[in-house]
């Protein structure tokens, strides 16, 4: 009802300035043309003639105003009305939560600024489209890969309540449920800093420190797991190689790329660790023996929760390579993976140096 008043309000409005200023320029018009034409006629003008050329004037002042008040509402109707209107409807439906809706263009008769509008609005809905796809899997990839570490501590811990129990299978099954509740306290860690990262709300802080010190630092620390699956290691690292970037954003990259190659490395297996300098770039290359991926899986292993070797899916989570693939990107660095199923899988970095 307040929308009707409105535009009987806006269409009064509009009349009424059509008719004030046809009623001007048809009035000095006219004026103008009768004093001309009486003059070259030679004819005087007196008041009855006045008076019917002014009732003529305004009768014609009116129909000319109604006729212009007419033409633009129909003007408005397609040139704004109905762009608006179309925007309004499609905005609501995306307000409710339906980002699949798209505006067509405007018509020929509408101002082009309306479908500048419209375009950055599609643009808006399928970025958000996008973004709610990938918020719906997250959210529904987090629960299933908390599912698998939380049924195996129920269900060792049901175990453990039996009473005629052996110290052996107390210690294996207690043992389970460790490696359960560090999987899931892993998982949890890396969602955080994978939000923290995808939120900026981690600022890198960039340092120049050596390179090569700090892979070996990181290559250390999984001794343990390489002399447990007799793992031969073959380094190649270039001394002095300086970078100015956040080295503790650098060292989840080589943490996760070490991890990696430990955990999909058989028994006996070889894990090549280099570090040279090319064209102003460091450049880490860490291959693995292990049992590589295909090159369609290829496309995907930087996607959060993917994880190509399902055989091996109660190792990770999925979030690692997601994960270097943020700090990559925010330090300025590049990375890329290559491949052969079987023989094993090689991941390089790029880093720009001093």
């Amino acid at each position: 009802m307040k929308s009707k008043h409105l535009k009987l309000l806006r269409a009064i409005n509009n009349y009424f300035v059509f008719f004030l200023l046809v009623a001007f320029v048809v009035t000095c018009c006219t004026m103008l043309f009768v004093n001309i034409l009486s003059r070259s006629l030679g004819v005087e003008l007196t008041s009855e003639n006045l008076a019917t050329s002014a009732k003529v004037t305004f009768l014609n002042v009116i129909l000319v105003s109604v006729l212009l008040t007419v033409i633009d509402a129909l003007r408005r109707k397609w040139a704004i009305d109905r762009p608006v209107k179309r925007i309004s409807e499609a905005t609501d439906k995306m307000i409710k939560g339906d980002f699949n809706v798209r505006i067509e263009p405007a018509s020929a008769f509408a101002d082009d600024r309306f479908n500048e509008i419209i375009e950055c609005i599609n643009k808006m809905a399928e970025e958000l489209s996008s973004v709610e796809t990938l918020r719906t899997d997250f959210i529904a990839n987090v629960s299933h890969e908390m599912k698998t570490p939380l049924a195996i501590m129920k269900s060792y811990a049901k175990l453990l309540e039996a009473k005629d129990l052996s110290e052996e299978k107390r210690i294996e099954y207690a043992q389970a449920i460790s490696d359960a509740s560090a999987r899931l306290s892993n998982m949890m860690t890396n969602i955080l800093k994978l939000s923290r990262l995808e939120n900026q709300q981690i600022y890198p802080n960039a340092k120049t420190y050596d390179l090569g010190e700090q892979l070996c630092e990181c290559l250390l620390q999984y001794e343990s797991i390489w002399e447990k699956k007799k793992i031969e290691i073959s380094t190649e690292i270039e001394e002095n190689v300086k970078v100015c970037v956040d080295n503790e954003l650098l060292e989840l990259v080589w943490s996760n790329l070490f991890s990696n190659a430990f955990k999909f490395t058989d028994e006996g297996g070889e894990v090549t660790v280099s570090l040279n300098t090319e064209n102003g770039l460091a450049i880490v290359k860490i291959k693995d023996t292990g049992c590589g991926i295909s090159p369609e899986e290829g496309a995907h292993i930087f996607e959060k929760f993917y994880q190509a070797d399902t055989s091996h899916a109660t190792q990770g989570n999925g979030l690692g390579l997601a994960l270097v693939k943020r700090v990559v990107d925010i330090v300025g660095a590049d990375i890329s993976v290559s491949s052969v199923l079987g023989e094993g899988t090689e991941f390089v970095v790029r880093i720009k140096m001093q």
